[in-house]
């Protein structure tokens, strides 16, 4: 399934299941609901068997899947980025990477969703895309296991993780997180891809579960990145294990796997492509989800 949540003409807000070109409308006002009631995907499963007709996605608005997440972890997954942006600062490879999946936590007031304006944050000269995908949790759990996490994603949705390069250096100076950087706004959809629409792509479990799912970078229509999902070097099961110990998931966090190799500026360089100015339309593309396209203002 590929679910939504939309808003309509009325500016009321509902989450929905995709059939085709149509939203079938359910009772919850988002789908952060939905995923807090335990008979939510049963009953956009049903509904989606039906016959009922839908609304058409054109006149509806497509909103950040999850709104108000309880919370989002941004992780650091991908070796090839890892290494190159250390490159990019004359720095080794940190052993203590290959350690653990490390994380920070980033802000849920300032999310965006598919086709949604992002304002260009004030006072910086450097913005850059960060290529990602996100799981949602499904359900609640505590110290789970990799074998087990698996059964708590309720699905995949793209991520653009929007960066502050020359906040960022600011703040990565005292050694605490990425700060003023990060917390401007992230985008995050179109919809939510439930795991089975994916199971296609999909190879091994536990630890060594990954898909094999293009994702690429576009900005004002010219590719500037591309990679694969297959590339990731901590899978998500081994990211939800990390989270969930010594602390509760439930039902709506977010988990970003980190930016894919080649899949920023930053780690490119400003020679392939200057830092993004007011105007810019950013497109970022994943095999089996779809677009997520936002516009700078």
């Amino acid at each position: 399934m590929k679910l939504v949540t939309v808003r309509t003409a009325h500016d009321i807000t509902y989450a929905g299941v995709v059939r085709g070109e149509e939203i079938l409308l359910l009772h919850y006002p988002n789908l952060l609901r939905l995923l807090q009631d335990p008979a939510g995907m049963q009953q956009a499963r049903q509904l989606l068997e039906s016959n009922k007709p839908g609304l058409s996605l054109r006149t509806l608005t497509l909103m950040t899947p999850v709104p108000n997440p309880p919370t989002l972890r941004d992780f650091y997954a991908f070796e090839q980025h890892v290494k190159a942006g250390r490159a990019k600062r004359g720095l080794d490879m940190i052993p203590e990477w290959y350690e653990l999946p490390t994380f920070y936590f980033s802000n849920t007031s300032e999310l965006y969703g598919h086709d949604e304006r992002v304002p260009y944050p004030v006072g910086s000269q450097e913005l850059d895309i960060e290529l990602e995908i996100a799981c949602v949790i499904g359900r609640e759990g505590k110290n789970i296991s990799v074998d087990e996490a698996h059964h708590y994603i309720a699905g995949y949705t793209i991520m653009n993780d929007w960066s502050a390069r020359d906040f960022q250096r600011q703040d990565m100076k005292l050694n605490l997180g990425p700060g003023k950087g990060k917390d401007f706004a992230t985008s995050l959809g179109p919809w939510l891809v439930t795991p089975d629409e994916l199971a296609g792509y999909r190879a091994g479990s536990g630890s060594s579960e990954r898909y094999d799912l293009e994702m690429l970078a576009r900005i004002n229509g010219q590719e500037i990145s591309r990679g694969n999902f297959n590339q990731i070097y901590y899978s998500f099961p081994q990211l939800i294990a990390y989270a969930s110990r010594n602390a509760r998931l439930r039902p709506g966090d977010i988990l970003g796997s980190g930016t894919v190799g080649t899949g920023c500026i930053l780690e490119l360089g400003t020679e392939v492509h200057p830092w993004l100015q007011r105007g810019d339309a950013v497109e970022l593309e994943i095999t089996g989800i779809g677009v997520l396209r936002n516009r700078i203002v």
